[in-house]
């Protein structure tokens, strides 16, 4: 492709293949010895602002409170190391961006934990102790986040990573809302269905806060315990037409917050698969935005779920895995109906 990026110091990169791609930019491997990556944005609405924005996470990158957030292995956090601006053309045409730290490299792709199919292809050990451990991280990264005065602004699984074990890493990092000095740089960015009920329909440009956070988390904990659902799934049960995650948003249809208020298959993992203190703070979560939990609440409470003796590991094979308040195994249910979550059998794991 011959995309060539420098630095102000005039450091050049030779880019790749194109890797990835969001709303607002799109992401290239980098010809390096190191695992890099880089993420170009061809037109921001303020070119200006936005490299600013850059160059000033560049800058924290070396403060006090974000070398606590990078500290550690693998890396939580693709945080941008230097900003490059595409090479050649006129001043007019040059793209402006950052090279970042692939995650590729110790992570999976956070959606390969919210699907039978691709767990299986990628993740073959998952388990849902391994749901747990990634929402417990992910619970955790958000928090430390929030403690920090960022606001991710618009979390959801395009932006995250995982793996085996259930560690969590999280990129985007450009797009978070967060102040550096005097100068705020605001969280534009918003995704239908992770979108908190507040935010919905808000003026464009209204800068989310913790809260909205807590809410997609919400959404993703959800997500990741109940082999993906969505909490916002289902059908109305009152007849009328769905129409999207939001609409059942705005209007409360949820199955942990009312159930009468959506139509689900039954192929769908049943509610009560989860302990009664999740299903509490997803009721708070999911329907009452002044009660809504922090991240830091549900990190406290999955934390106690992976305690010693909270697991039950089912008789059929060590991928059905649930917790010790369920008499039987869920994923046994639903693999008598054909949909087997955590597939698998004793014998793969010898």
């Amino acid at each position: 492709m011959g995309l060539t990026v420098v630095s102000r110091s005039g450091h050049t990169w030779r880019l790749t293949e194109q890797i990835g791609s969001g709303s607002e930019g799109f992401v290239y491997g980098v010809d390096d010895a190191r695992p890099l990556v880089a993420k170009l944005v061809p037109d921001p609405p303020d070119p200006e602002t936005y490299r600013r924005r850059v160059a000033r996470l560049v800058r924290q990158r070396r403060e006090p409170r974000t070398v606590g957030l990078l500290s550690g292995t693998p890396v939580r956090l693709a945080w941008p190391l230097v900003p490059v601006r595409t090479a050649g053309g006129t001043d007019a045409d040059r793209v402006d961006g950052y090279v970042m730290t692939d995650m590729r490299h110790a992570y999976q792709p956070f959606a390969h934990l919210l699907t039978t199919s691709a767990r299986h292809a990628f993740l073959p050990r998952a388990t849902w102790a391994t749901a747990l451990r990634a929402a417990l991280a992910l619970a955790r990264l958000l928090g430390d986040l929030h403690a920090e005065g960022y606001v991710v602004g618009d979390l959801t699984p395009d932006n995250l990573w995982a793996d085996e074990t259930g560690r969590v890493g999280m990129a985007d990092v450009d797009s978070w809302q967060f102040t550096d000095g005097r100068e705020t740089f605001p969280g534009r960015m918003r995704t239908p269905g992770y979108t908190a009920p507040e935010r919905i329909g808000a003026p464009a440009g209204t800068p989310p806060d913790t809260a909205s956070d807590d809410f997609a988390l919400a959404v993703l904990v959800h997500q990741l315990l109940m082999a993906g659902l969505h909490p916002f799934a289902g059908h109305p049960a009152d007849g009328g037409d769905y129409l999207s995650y939001d609409d059942n948003v705005l209007h409360g249809r949820c199955r942990l917050a009312d159930p009468a208020s959506v139509l689900l298959p039954r192929s769908v993992p049943p509610a009560d698969l989860l302990p009664r203190r999740l299903t509490e703070l997803f009721r708070r979560a999911l329907a009452n935005a002044r009660r809504r939990p922090t991240a830091a609440e549900w990190a406290q409470a999955l934390a106690a779920e992976l305690a010693p003796g909270r697991l039950k590991v089912c008789a059929t094979g060590p991928r059905h895995v649930h917790t010790v308040e369920r008499p039987w195994c869920p994923w046994c249910d639903l693999a008598e109906q054909g949909t087997d979550s955590y597939p698998g059998h004793p014998q793969e794991e010898q």
